[in-house]
């Protein structure tokens, strides 16, 4: 007979198995609908498959995909993170009063846009847990207000330009025929890979999201860990805000506005859960190139704006709904 220590093994060996194989199954439906609109959109609009048009999605795709990775973080341990887009403004206007107007090394302008983007990630990180706010809803709602409000405040709510072309080239240099801001997506989410998957840190999160109490009780350290994600979430906005300033040569403060909607959509698209605990990098990833996917061919089809907004609040919802279904289905089995 086996002991109860034994049975308690397999039974965590089963629920290890299980997890992964909800989570491939998660990525292969992100992927599978990435093939089917690629399918779709080749089949009604011949240039879509075109060199310079996938290249171009591709570039399209990189400030979201920045974003994303950091929503992720917050996500995976059930929280959310509305701040990003305004986080995103702050920084680059950092930046660029320090570069365009105080005449500052570029490279220090840089490092200010990522610090600054770090620290307002804190921020929020400290509001949800030193101060207890019951939800990061309500604390990155008012940040995202403050970030906002003091971007406008800083640049008189006119835009700083002419940025120097080191900060220009990551937004609008090619290697190649490849984007350099889509290489530097490839690099940023390969790192972030092997943080979720490699490091302590990464297991924790996923253990905070799947249940912060147990995750306390067993010794993790929830509110630093807390703090952490908030952190990388604001690094990853102010990142993707280098390569928005970089690309239209310009820093404005209203920037990034309903940012964190498509990055929402992403990491949502891609297999992650509000619920926390679900979801990988990869599958964020997907994510986002469908999410630039569908704007380009609703481009190529000659879709206006207005209609194109409503499109994407469709699928944010529809991938909202896949979301509910996948944890029933998960609940039941």
């Amino acid at each position: 007979m086996k002991s109860e220590f034994n049975i308690e093994k397999d039974l965590a060996r089963d629920e290890q198995q299980n997890f992964e194989i909800r989570r491939l199954f998660s990525q292969l439906g992100s992927m599978a609908g990435l093939i089917v609109l690629f399918i779709l959109l080749s089949i009604i609009t011949p240039h879509f498959l075109d060199v310079k048009n996938l290249m171009n999605i591709a570039r399209q795709s990189a400030i979201n995909s920045l974003v994303a990775v950091g929503m992720l973080m917050t996500i995976l341990t059930a929280g959310i993170d509305l701040s990003v887009g305004s986080t995103l403004a702050l920084s680059t206007v950092v930046m660029a009063i320090l570069v365009v107007k105080l005449n500052i090394n570029p490279i220090i302008g840089i490092l200010a846009c990522l610090v600054t983007g770090s620290l307002i990630g804190m921020i929020n990180g400290l509001l949800l847990t030193k101060l207890h706010l019951p939800h990061p809803f309500i604390s990155t709602l008012g940040m995202q207000n403050i970030c906002r409000g003091l971007a406008l405040i800083a640049t008189n709510a006119s835009p700083i330009s002419g940025f120097p072309s080191i900060i220009q080239y990551l937004g609008s240099a090619f290697i190649g025929i490849v984007p350099a801001s889509f290489i530097l997506v490839i690099i940023v989410y390969i790192i972030f890979h092997i943080f979720l998957t490699r490091t302590p840190t990464g297991r924790y999160i996923y253990a905070v999201g799947g249940n912060k109490e147990a995750a306390r009780l067993s010794g993790i350290n929830v509110d630093a860990v807390l703090v952490i994600v908030y952190m990388l979430s604001g690094l990853m906005a102010a990142m993707g805000g280098l390569i928005l300033s970089g690309r239209v040569n310009a820093a404005y403060p209203l920037a990034g506005l309903a940012y964190e909607t498509d990055a929402i959509a992403a990491v949502i698209i891609g297999g992650a859960s509000f619920m926390g605990g679900v979801g990988t990098v990869w599958g964020t990833l997907v994510g986002a190139i469908i999410m630039a996917v569908l704007r380009n061919g609703l481009n190529l089809l000659g879709v206006s704006a207005e209609w194109q907004t409503v499109a994407i609040g469709a699928v944010i919802i529809g991938a909202v709904y896949v979301d509910v279904i996948r944890r029933k289905v998960q609940g039941k089995n």
